[in-house]
């Protein structure tokens, strides 16, 4: 069990562990150490997203690395990708994202991308926790790291993400509607599109370190889709807080979520080659597995978290996999989750083929969900109380084969998961509804 490290890097509120500045100075640190094991000249790019705290966090960072002895290039608030990107392609040791991604401005997070530009595997973490228990020192100053900025970094990300378009195809003619939550892709997103030729509306592009993801973004469609109708756009593009995730809506302001994008894309794919898989998750929509099945495609669930879909991903050679939540990843393209880049391959899905993209995914009937969240302490093993044992039996027997029950905690949050998939939506409703009743008596 990894103390600080969750699905997807460390994350909390800012001021309470582990998000305090002794802490990222000491994670910098001990990351450093651990990195000076792995080349001998060292050096780590640092973005951000918009929240007030990145600035400090920041800071505590670039200090636990210089001490370490490790050169650390600062980019300001650029999307994850970006920086997974960047990582790479300015040949650096590793990459360092300050975001908490979705979640509300008081939290924060950090996650680290390897120098091939891949999140950093559980065996790397777990040595940067062992490395924190050791008591921090600082080099001497002729071997601190020293700090540069990277200005030109939103520009190379710009042409990064429209190379991934095809040169053949543009985007003139589409009136498309970008919300950027006001985060971390608000000064690159809007000009991807626009420099591929649609009509740009931007909006969550003015972020003040307070507003991220407030009503905004891939997890609060409505301004969306209310925006979709008043400007007449064709199409809707949300992303989250760094921009990982996506969620688009058409014009008749339906939103279509990760499952069905990665099935427009894997459909389109598959119409014009063999496809090797997709991988999915354990959330990923029972009706998603049966279209694959359809398509002759090969598909396997990996445990929730973009990081385990890679895992799968790059086990069995695939090059297509995704989450619901809309964090989906196209290995040809890009080492990691990108809600831009996701959303060029759906817009090059709907121009090759020459169909909205209600069409391109009317083949994918889902399964009525129900997803509950149920705040529980940190820790809380649900497996372990009869009760929520039971409420989950007499749900798996009320769907009678027509459905299935999941309850995971969540990787990022203190809060314990209840999925109930299937048909009627009636007993769907009732049987999440009696599980999360058993989940709460339980965490009292």
């Amino acid at each position: 069990m990894r103390k600080h490290f969750g699905t997807d890097g460390v994350r909390g509120t800012v001021g309470q562990s582990p998000m305090t500045p002794e802490f990222v100075l000491r994670l910098g640190y001990a990351a450093g150490r651990i990195l000076l094991h792995r080349n001998p000249h060292p050096a780590v790019l640092i973005g951000k997203d918009t929240r007030i705290s990145g600035y400090m966090i920041e800071s505590a960072l670039e200090a636990g690395f210089s001490a370490a002895g490790i050169d650390v290039h600062m980019c300001g608030p650029m999307p994850t990708p970006a920086v997974a990107y960047l990582t790479r392609a300015l040949r650096l040791t590793a990459g360092v994202v300050i975001s908490a991604s979705h979640n509300p401005y008081p939290d924060n997070g950090i996650k680290f991308f390897s120098g091939d530009g891949f999140k950093l595997p559980d065996a790397t973490e777990a040595k940067i926790e062992a490395e924190m228990e050791r008591p921090m020192g600082c080099n001497p100053a002729a071997r601190l790291g020293k700090v540069w900025r990277v200005d030109d970094a939103p520009g190379r990300y710009v042409e990064f993400c429209k190379s991934t378009f095809p040169t053949q195809l543009d985007l003139k003619g589409l009136k498309i509607v970008v919300d950027c939550a006001h985060g971390a892709a608000y000064h690159v997103a809007p000009h991807v599109f626009h420099e591929l030729g649609a009509d740009v509306v931007a909006i969550g592009a003015k972020p003040d370190g307070f507003n991220i993801n407030e009503q905004v973004g891939a997890t609060a469609p409505a301004s969306l889709k209310k925006e979709v109708i008043s400007q007449k756009a064709d199409l809707g593009i949300a992303l989250d807080g760094d921009a990982d995730r996506v969620l688009l809506v058409d014009a008749a302001g339906r939103s279509y979520d990760g499952d069905e994008l990665l099935f427009a894309i894997a459909k389109h794919r598959s119409s014009r080659q063999k496809l090797a898989g997709v991988a999915g998750t354990l959330m990923t929509n029972f009706a998603f597995e049966k279209a694959m099945a359809r398509l002759g495609v090969p598909f396997a669930r990996a445990k929730v978290g973009d990081r385990y879909v890679l895992e799968l991903m790059r086990e069995k050679g695939w090059l297509l996999g995704g989450e619901n939540s809309g964090h989906l990843i196209c290995l040809d393209k890009h080492t990691t989750g990108d809600g831009i880049v996701s959303a060029l391959q759906v817009l090059q899905a709907m121009r090759e083929s020459r169909k909205p993209l209600a069409r391109l995914t009317a083949d994918l009937v889902m399964f009525p969900q129900v997803l509950v969240n149920v705040t529980v302490p940190r820790g809380f093993r649900w497996e372990k109380h009869e009760g929520i044992r039971k409420a989950q039996s007499s749900a798996v027997r009320a769907l009678d084969g027509k459905g299935r029950v999941l309850l995971r905690p969540s990787g990022t949050e203190p809060v314990l998961r209840v999925m109930v998939e299937g048909e009627p939506r009636k007993v769907i409703e009732s049987a999440a509804s009696a599980i999360a009743d058993a989940v709460r008596r339980a965490a009292r």
